[in-house]
């Protein structure tokens, strides 16, 4: 299934009914005087955030959606009816835009959250409202008045509470793949992760936490170069960020430095998220290569550096315990 995260809508909330003008004509009531009933209000637009959907990809196949106008009103005083509320589903975590002038309008984040995004039309009054000691036969109404529309902009930000971030190739996906029954594809060949994976991975309580595999990460991408520029705003959520560096690169420092300038780019608070940094494919260098490297980036870090593998799964234990300390 194509993962999509992004769209951009048009949402119309009903129309208010027109009041009418009516007079009451009745056998043995000679003056039944004005009955021109009210017009319905037109039916508001509502977003529910639901568990069921993962993403966006329904509204890149309706992109326009309207809800029921209100009905004119009848004779005898009768009020129209009014238009049934439209309540669209969309995926928890997804944020809403106004499109023109980019205001954030609303984060839904748990089930069930609601928010109006448009509001209906009033329904017109009808010359009943207008009956007076001085005007006793008005011959007047007003029309309803049109619903909200606008122009949305949809963005779904994932729910995890651990990031795991790195350049292509670092062995994200496959350390995923190994705290958690989540089966991403795995090769040897950068942006081989083309979209999000998400893994739960189990607590000793029983528990389970939310671990997403953000897609390589390059230089230029807070300026939508490569994959990041997508798919950035997934780690806006997270508690706490899982750095998996590369052992085996040439240059693991300036592959470090890389990611930190992108974090500090981007903004919106990612470069002051706790961050735990582990060096992956311990199996595959030599351990006073490590060692250089731990010695160059510790100062950078309060706690010691971990090293792991995740093809082996050393280090993994220790890797999950300094995590469940920063979550608790």
């Amino acid at each position: 299934m194509k993962f999509i995260d992004y769209a951009e809508i048009n949402v119309k909330a009903g129309d208010g009914g027109d009041g009418i003008v009516a007079f009451q004509r009745e056998k043995f009531i000679p003056a039944g005087g004005p009955s021109g009933g009210n017009g319905g209000w037109g039916g508001s637009v509502y977003f529910v955030a639901s568990g069921q959907l993962q993403t966006l990809m329904d509204f890149r196949y309706q992109s326009q959606f309207k809800a029921p106008d209100g009905s004119r009103g009848g004779p005898d005083n009768c009020t129209g009816r009014s238009g049934k509320n439209l309540e669209v589903e969309v995926p928890c975590g997804t944020s809403v835009y106004n499109a023109e002038t980019g205001t954030l309008l609303v984060d839904l984040v748990e089930p069930g959250d609601r928010y109006c995004v448009a509001k209906g039309g009033k329904g017109g009054l009808g010359n009943a409202h207008f009956l007076s000691n001085s005007n006793r036969a008005p011959e007047y109404s007003l029309p309803g008045l049109p619903g909200e529309e606008t122009i949305l902009k949809l963005e779904l930000k994932l729910i995890a509470e651990v990031g795991i971030i790195g350049l292509p190739n670092a062995g994200k996906s496959t350390l995923i793949s190994s705290l958690s029954s989540a089966k991403p594809k795995v090769a040897n060949y950068p942006f081989t992760t083309l979209v999000p994976n998400l893994g739960v991975v189990r607590r000793p309580s029983g528990d389970g936490t939310v671990f997403a595999d953000i897609p390589g990460l390059i230089a230029g991408a807070h300026e939508g170069v490569g994959l990041g520029h997508e798919f950035l705003r997934h780690i806006e959520r997270t508690r706490v960020l899982l750095h998996v560096l590369d052992g085996t690169a040439s240059d693991p420092i300036a592959d470090y430095q890389i990611i930190q300038d992108e974090l500090k780019a981007y903004g919106r608070g990612l470069s002051d998220r706790p961050q735990i940094l582990a060096i992956n494919k311990l199996d595959a260098i030599d351990e006073e290569f490590v060692d250089l490297i731990v010695e160059e980036l510790q100062p950078n870090y309060e706690e010691p550096i971990l090293k792991i593998s995740a093809v082996s799964r050393f280090g993994l234990d220790s890797l999950l315990e300094r995590v469940w300390k920063y979550i608790d």
